[in-house]
């Protein structure tokens, strides 16, 4: 089974950025759609955006223009920059693959105050 490791989260100020990490054990992301998911207290998981192995990326409305979803095959690893954060972003991040059952890691919690 693989395993996902999500890192690179914190307290922040409205309007500032963070970079998460997801880091697997097996070599996934030029094989797989990976998907960056949040959960915020109180909701529902819910996916933040994709990115195919060809690298093609898909984002949310809600985060679009502030978001970029990254692989960077040599190091085996996949990135989200989030940039100009709001108060709303703040959850517990998540990356995991897409259409295929995969355990969860522990995520990171991203917190944004106003």
């Amino acid at each position: 089974q693989v395993h996902l490791v999500e890192s690179g989260g914190g307290l922040v100020q409205d309007g500032g950025s963070l970079r998460l990490s997801c880091a697997a054990s097996e070599r996934i992301f030029s094989t797989y759609t990976m998907g960056w998911y949040r959960q915020a207290p109180g909701k529902e998981r819910e996916l933040v955006g994709f990115i195919t192995a060809g690298g093609k990326t898909v984002l949310i409305t809600t985060v679009e223009g502030r978001f970029t979803i990254s692989t960077d095959i040599a190091n085996n690893a996949m990135y989200l920059q989030m940039n100009n954060l709001k108060p709303e972003d703040t959850a517990v991040y998540y990356c995991n693959i897409i259409g295929k059952q995969t355990p969860w890691g522990q995520g990171t919690q991203v917190t944004v105050s106003s």
